[in-house]
């Protein structure tokens, strides 16, 4: 009989030849690897206090990695065996250390390119407003465009801004301002002119064009109508897109996100090839360049579900360690802010509105169906009371249709939940992709737009969702609000919007260990990202956050801490 001897440091194994084939590769890796002195750690990370986001250990003291991955985690006792020649030690100094957040909802290069535009976020009067178009248009070339945007309205008390505000100061300068949500924007009259615009112009579908009493539009736009203005700004260059890929990445690094879901640049009204240039452009560039620094995940129009699989099916999902393929994106409504979220009820400052259906129904399900069906991710915007009812009852006729598997159904920011509705998504195993920021914004305007009772019942029911077993996806929706996962953890552990004293529907408040878990691991999750990323798990990649804070308790009492340092794969990426 043939013998085959496997030695270790401490061990010798005789194993007939003809039985090595059975034996589980992982166990002869482990046995091969097992001697302190034939593995040895790049990196140890010791003396802190580390949230792994995983359920098995979810407290550990220090961990070993090792081209790039978690090789051990544990106490320092099950750690010290992998030192050796050219092991590099963090000593933490007790600072709490967290998985790398995972961003559930970016779009990532317009946020980057909104960076170096007409910043209006923030922005709490009409003269400040004014001034900040100005200043901007001051040098600039006469002919060309003049984009910005951040605006919120209800940061003055709610008038729309209007063309006239700033015509005089930008008469030779065609201007395009988007509201904070994406779903408004303001076109100064010479941009309304290059774009045909008058008052004879009808309302696309799933569009509205603001008019004043006498008909005349006052540059604002809503949804798909914006595509009227959109289509003659000129695109942004190749160079000018990859920079702005750097220069947000760098912007997510140092709030300690090292992986987006990049939802890309399609809103209502935009190309939806804008995503798919963006792709070929500027992530495969920057990816086989090296110049890529956070993961991301992408999605893409799902008009062009077909155009996706083809992609799928030649390349995998995992295009390499920084890019994984998404899925698809279609949006349902608009936005509470721009009064296009679509609900059972109508606003109470426009009775007659009971906001938008951007997708028509019909479309909207045959593309969710083939979608689906072909295996890809689906993932619908939608904010309004109705408009997510519409989508779950869509999701339940799609399963029915196409059986039963892990599909992971997604609904980017599902605000405002009909009563009975939030335990609807643990039921259907739906992914609620939310961010905690944005009612920091929309609890004033909530209970203005659709009243105390209404807003009270059905906003941002975040513990609902968990207390119905809900997958709780945590993300900025940046440039919408900024990137900062540490201030939505808090907001999501304390909902006290600016100004105000108490908390905004404080039974719907979540502990710190939920609201971390909902940026680390339920986001991995939410994008069948788990396998590699969300949790400080052996054989995960070390994406990882070491927090200003040396107190656990502290943290979990007040949500407050800061990003000392970020690290991904084991590599110390800010500072």
């Amino acid at each position: 009989m043939n013998i085959c001897i496997i030695l270790s440091a401490s061990v010798v194994v005789l194993l007939s030849t003809a039985l090595l084939p059975l034996l589980n590769n992982n166990y002869l890796l482990n046995l091969r690897t097992s001697s302190s002195s034939s593995v040895v750690a790049d990196l140890l990370v010791t003396n802190g206090f580390i949230y792994t986001s995983d359920a098995s250990l979810p407290f550990a003291d220090s961990m070993a990695v090792r081209n790039g991955r978690i090789l051990r985690i544990g106490n320092y006792s099950s750690v010290q065996d992998l030192a050796g020649y050219g092991t590099e030690e963090l000593n933490l100094e007790g600072k709490v250390v967290v998985p790398g957040f995972i961003d559930s909802h970016v779009h990532l290069i317009f946020g980057g390119l909104q960076m170096v535009q007409v910043e209006l976020r923030g922005v709490n009067r009409k003269d400040e407003f004014v001034k900040k178009v100005k200043e901007a248009v001051t040098n600039m070339k006469l002919g060309s465009w003049l984009l910005g945007g951040g605006w919120n309205n209800d940061l003055w008390g709610g008038e729309l801004p209007i063309a006239s505000w700033i015509d005089d100061i930008t008469p030779h300068n065609p201007v395009w301002l988007s509201r904070t949500d994406g779903h408004m924007g303001l076109a100064n009259s010479l941009a309304l002119k290059i774009a045909g615009i008058t008052n004879y112009t009808e309302d696309p579908t799933g569009g509205v064009i603001m008019r004043n009493t006498g008909g005349e539009p006052t540059g604002l736009l809503i949804d798909s109508a914006m595509k009227l203005v959109l289509s003659y700004i000129p695109e942004v260059s190749v160079e000018d897109r990859r920079e702005a890929l750097v220069r947000a990445s760098k912007h997510a690094l140092m709030r300690g996100v090292t992986t987006v879901v990049d939802l890309g640049r399609y809103f209502p009204g935009a190309s939806i090839e804008l995503s798919w240039e963006d792709f070929s452009d500027v992530y495969t560039w920057a990816d086989l360049s090296g110049e890529m620094m956070i993961r991301v995940c992408l999605f893409f129009p799902m008009e062009t579900w077909s155009r996706l699989l083809d992609l799928v099916h030649k390349t995998g999902r995992e295009l390499s360690q920084w890019i994984y393929l998404g899925g698809v994106k279609a949006f349902a409504d608009g936005s509470l802010g721009s009064n296009s979220a679509l609900f059972y009820e109508p606003y109470i400052d426009e009775p007659h509105n009971y906001g938008i259906l951007v997708t028509e129904s019909e479309n909207l399900f045959n593309m969710t169906l083939s979608s689906d069906k072909s295996g890809l991710q689906v993932s619908i915007h939608a904010i309004g009371d109705r408009a997510n009812d519409l989508i779950l009852d869509m999701y339940e006729l799609v399963v029915s249709a196409n059986g039963m598997r892990d599909r992971r159904f997604r609904i980017e920011h599902a605000q405002h939940l009909a009563p009975g509705t939030a335990a609807r998504f643990g039921e259907q195993r739906i992914v609620a992709s939310m961010q905690p920021d944005h009612l920091l914004d929309d609890a004033d305007s909530a209970i203005k737009k659709l009243g105390v009772e209404r807003a009270q019942k059905e906003s941002y029911l975040f513990h609902s969702l968990l207390a119905g077993n809900a997958m709780l996806a945590f993300g900025s929706d940046w440039p919408v609000a900024d990137i900062d996962p540490l201030g939505s953890i808090k907001t999501a552990m304390k909902r006290i919007p600016r100004g105000w004293e108490n908390a905004w529907i404080s039974s719907e408040r979540i502990r710190l260990n939920e609201a971390l878990n909902a940026y680390t691991i339920s986001a991995a999750r939410s994008c069948f990202l788990d396998k590699d990323l969300g949790s400080l798990s052996p054989g995960k990649l070390a994406d990882f956050v070491v927090l200003s804070t040396d107190s656990w308790d502290e943290f979990a009492a007040e949500g407050s801490a800061s990003v000392k340092a970020t690290y991904v794969g084991g590599l110390q990426a800010y500072p």
